[in-house]
């Protein structure tokens, strides 16, 4: 009995990563340049011969209730979704920046006592410090922007938008914390 594949639930695998594939615990280990990830699948895949294509089935591993089933075809696409996002990291490393918008709003990164810290001048009669995770890597080259660096993209997005909620961008000057090309629809003032 051949099966069929569905083009739309495979992933083209890159020569520089190694899959490996465990079918009775059902987990899959993806190797690249810059590390490897684990993931718990609840679909079945199947892998080529020659290692270069990846087909998500629609065979669950385990039992599944009826409402389960009728998101089956839902679940197809975010397993692929979650395969080609640890593709992505295992083989590259994945950057935001973040621009300081506004008179005085700076930036300066600090080294106290074995901790890298930022500093944050935004306009309070106060510094505001965060502590930046050892998993990732934020440099700033100019005192009104932020360069984050890492292999993951969760952290990268939330550590951004952990920074950004310090100052939100505010609608009537556009002063704040902004995403690099984020734009700001300006509301009008006041009319005297």
């Amino acid at each position: 009995m051949k099966m069929r594949f569905s083009k739309k639930y495979s992933v083209k695998i890159p020569k520089n990563i190694k899959i490996i594939y465990y079918a009775q615990q059902n987990f899959l280990i993806i190797i690249g340049p810059l590390g490897r990830k684990t993931l718990n699948l609840k679909l079945q895949i199947f892998l080529t011969k020659s290692g270069s294509y990846l087909y998500v089935t629609k065979v669950p591993t385990q039992k599944l209730s009826g409402n389960r089933k009728k998101t089956l075809k839902a679940l197809c696409g975010t397993t692929v979704a979650m395969i080609k996002q640890c593709l992505l990291e295992t083989s590259m490393l994945l950057n935001k920046k973040i621009k300081l918008v506004g008179v005085g709003f700076k930036v300066f990164p600090k080294n106290y006592k074995s901790n890298n810290l930022l500093e944050l001048k935004l306009g309070f009669s106060h510094f505001i410090y965060y502590k930046i995770p050892k998993t990732v890597q934020i440099t700033s080259l100019k005192s009104t922007s932020i360069y984050i660096f890492s292999n993951s993209y969760t952290s990268v997005t939330q550590i951004a938008a952990n920074i950004r909620s310090y100052k939100y961008p505010e609608p009537y000057k556009g002063k704040g914390i902004l995403y690099e090309n984020e734009k700001i629809l300006l509301k009008e003032g006041k009319k005297v």
